[in-house]
């Protein structure tokens, strides 16, 4: 188990960091008491890790049509053009 001070932890932050990065949970006390724990995050990393696990838990929905969902308006192409030269811009 490591474990630092709160003064030992802010003098060497990033020797912290390095062992949760090598898989170690590191241990911080105060006046001898733990207050709190530095752990490797157990999720996976990035974007697709974070997406998945936001739908698994029903946050995020896939791709299909929601109800409610609104319908393209415009449906010819070059629409802003249109109205730009109706304007004489």
């Amino acid at each position: 188990m490591t474990t630092y001070s709160t003064y030992e932890a802010k003098a060497k932050f990033s020797e912290i960091i390095r062992l949760v990065r090598e898989g170690k949970t590191v241990y911080i006390t105060y006046h001898g008491e733990t207050v709190a724990e530095i752990r490797p995050l157990s999720e996976p990393q990035g974007l697709a890790g974070r997406l998945g696990r936001l739908r698994e838990e029903g946050v995020l929905q896939g791709r299909g049509r929601r109800e409610g969902a609104l319908d393209t308006v415009v449906r010819k192409p070059g629409a802003l053009g249109r109205f730009l030269a109706e304007r004489g811009e």
